[in-house]
């Protein structure tokens, strides 16, 4: 059963490091509104919408990635998701409509980045167990690294060929990106009635199984919450900062970097402080600053600041709360379906990328929305406070009594 090549882990972080980072880059999106708009000719909130698109398209592939891994290989179907993902970049170069921008910057590359960003990130915490909380924050970690690296990479490319041909040479090198590292990637086999959590009890729910439980909806409920607030904030803190807090346009473009910073700062040092003192403890502090920063958000008068203090904040707390929440589903339904399992919870980020656009759209703006938001971390911090692991074992599992320490 044991391979006579010991597995070399190091290799399979870094190449899971390079793919994630590829992935990210789709995180520099905003940088593209301005020049499609002039370009074009196009309304900024239609070019916009293209984002949310690209968010919901890669929520929805989660669904499907695991069951192509199951008949790819972790290898191939990363392979193939970063040709396809750098294909959807490099046509977008020729699109002329928004129709055609909206198919393949935002349905195929969407779809690309979600199928490779789960698979991967899955597959990196089922080779580390018993560190589920620190492997979490190095992968996603590296994708929110790749947004901020690329910022200033796809800046320079529009401002030196132009929006469309940065479209081109962006493809390039995230097709390359995500292909070599997928050639370092080994895929973690768990075979039936092996334990594979650290705490040895072996509890692997199958997702119908998961969605049995009242667990799997309290997560997803608490997910979504979590990525309302932080995709919403993120995607309008420039505009924010302008018209609520009376900065200049310079600064509050600032915001946006800084925002990364911090984004990124969460991902690694909340992942591995949730090994360390329980990562339910850690959503219920991140759910709690949230509360009190879109509250002081909507009942304080802002300075720049204040303005940009509550920010970096609920940016630290989304990065931390996008990287524990797959250890989470791990400790809770176990790693042989992990992929498949979190598919399922993640569809709350893409749900939740729809939810703050639209209350603010149809119900009262920016106040509205973050006293929606809230009340929602509010309701979730509760629930934090309370869930535990399911206690009841599925049905497929065989021999429970050799199951417990």
């Amino acid at each position: 059963m044991n391979s006579s090549k010991p597995v070399n882990r190091g290799l399979i972080v870094l190449g899971t490091i390079v793919v994630q980072m590829g992935l990210g880059t789709i995180y520099t999106w905003s940088l593209f509104n301005q020049p499609l708009v002039e370009t074009f000719g196009w309304a900024l909130g239609d070019v916009a919408t293209t984002f949310s698109i690209t968010s919901f398209s890669l929520a929805l592939a989660t669904l499907f990635a695991g069951r192509l891994q199951e008949r790819l290989g972790i290898r191939r179907l990363t392979l193939l998701a970063g040709v396809l993902l750098g294909c959807g970049l490099i046509a977008s170069s020729h699109a002329t409509s928004l129709t055609q921008l909206y198919l393949l910057a935002g349905v195929v590359v969407g779809f690309a980045d979600g199928t490779a960003y789960i698979t991967t990130l899955s597959n990196l915490i089922k080779w580390f167990p018993e560190r589920k909380g620190l492997i979490s924050g190095i992968s996603v970690g590296a994708f929110g690294t790749g947004s901020l690296l690329f910022k200033y990479v796809n800046a320079a490319l529009i401002a030196e060929h132009g929006v469309s041909q940065a479209f081109l040479y962006w493809g390039l090198i995230v097709m390359a990106l995500v292909a070599a590292g997928s050639l370092l990637l080994k895929e973690k086999k768990v075979p039936a009635g092996q334990p594979v959590q650290a705490s040895g009890l072996g509890r692997d729910f199958s997702v119908r199984e998961m969605l049995a439980t009242k667990e799997a909806w309290l997560l997803f409920m608490i997910f979504f919450t979590a990525c309302m607030g932080g995709l919403y904030l993120i995607g309008i803190v420039k505009d924010i900062g302008v018209r609520l807090a009376g900065m200049d346009l310079a600064t509050a473009a600032n915001t946006v970097s800084a925002i990364a910073i911090f984004n990124t700062a969460g991902r690694i040092i909340l992942g591995a402080l949730s090994d360390k003192v329980g990562r339910m403890r850690v959503i219920s502090f991140t759910l709690l600053m949230t509360l009190l920063a879109v509250s002081t958000l909507s009942f304080m008068s802002l300075t720049p600041m204040l303005f940009f203090v509550c920010v970096s904040i609920i940016a630290f707390c989304f990065g931390g709360n996008i990287t524990v929440f797959p250890a989470i589903v791990g400790d809770f339904f176990g790693l042989r379906n992990h992929s498949k399992n979190y598919g399922l919870v993640y569809q709350g980020f893409g749900i939740g990328a729809l939810a703050g656009a639209f209350i603010a759209a149809h119900f009262g703006g920016y106040h509205t929305t973050f006293m929606v938001i809230g009340v929602m971390s509010l309701l979730s911090l509760l629930v934090t406070l309370l869930i535990k692991p399911p206690k009841t074992e599925p049905a497929t599992r065989a021999l429970p009594s050799r199951q417990h320490a």
